[in-house]
């Protein structure tokens, strides 16, 4: 089965701006595949409309995840939710809810298939919060549960975002680039982290990223995309140096940035969509 399957996809934001302008590709369940490309290229754009959370154009583009219609002619599909279940999306600045502490943020992932006065209330069963402790081992943070979430580390946050998708079950995850405020330390945790569950649980991870080095160490597939456009989909190894700048001109340098310095991530505020989406 495709894990996502994409076609003719367009997205026109003010004016005639084509954000994504006719996208087509698929993935297989259990790749894991690296979406890349310099700023303003479509790549956030486009995760947001695997996710079901923006509407394309209405020119016929359509959007399947799993065997199920997320979206088509513009319009999300009636059992999007349920849809959506089945996806965790982790966003580049965390959106944990920082007063509260590290387990009930991953016990936001089961809201979706919990009764809803028991997810108002946040009353989880002791099976409920074993698993998601589980979830937060696999990660390697459990000695944090207990944490405000705003006591950890940026690296921390992200991979707690990791198992609120593990707790929700989740069989294919977004990552929007997940590194790009985070340290090469913490970056490289983050993405070990999603590489041992796309290997060992057989989850389908989509990872953008804005720098390609990551891309060729941790997946085999890379899309790039530049304009809205997809303009490259294959094998990580042939992403060369001299390759990228056939592809992206003096833009190739910004794929090839060092990585970024220890600083303090900044936290944005969690929007409603997309705590929702956490929730499943």
């Amino acid at each position: 089965m495709l894990a996502v399957d994409v076609k003719g996809l367009s997205k026109t934001f003010l004016g005639d701006k084509k954000a994504l302008n006719g996208v087509s590709l698929s993935i297989q369940e259990g790749e894991m595949v690296a979406l890349i490309g310099a700023s303003g290229s479509g790549k956030s754009t486009l995760l947001r409309h695997i996710a079901g959370l923006i509407k394309g154009d209405s020119d016929g583009g359509k959007v399947d995840i799993l065997g199920d219609s997320m979206q088509v002619n513009g319009r999300i599909a009636k059992n999007a939710r349920k849809t959506r279940s089945q996806i965790g999306v982790v966003f580049q600045q965390f959106n944990l809810v920082t007063r509260l502490t590290v387990l009930t943020n991953v016990l936001i992932g089961l809201l979706g298939s919990v009764p809803r006065w028991r997810g108002t209330f946040g009353l989880f069963t002791q099976d409920e919060k074993t698993r998601a402790m589980a979830a937060l081992d696999r990660v390697g943070i459990a000695d944090h549960a207990g944490k405000r979430a705003s006591n950890l580390s940026g690296g921390q946050q992200q991979r707690a975002a990791i198992a609120r998708a593990l707790t929700q079950g989740a069989r294919l995850i977004l990552a929007d680039e997940p590194i790009a405020s985070l340290d090469p330390a913490s970056s490289k945790k983050v993405m070990n982290t999603l590489e041992r569950i796309n290997k060992e649980d057989d989850i389908t991870v989509v990872v953008s990223l804005h720098q390609v080095d990551y891309a060729l160490k941790y997946c085999p597939r890379t899309i790039a995309m530049r304009e809205g456009v997809v303009i490259f989909d294959g094998p990580s190894a042939e992403l060369t140096p001299d390759f990228l700048r056939e592809l992206y001109g003096d833009e190739s340098v910004e794929l090839f940035a060092d990585p970024v310095e220890s600083k303090a991530p900044v936290s944005a505020p969690v929007r409603e969509e997309e705590l929702a989406l956490a929730a499943g």
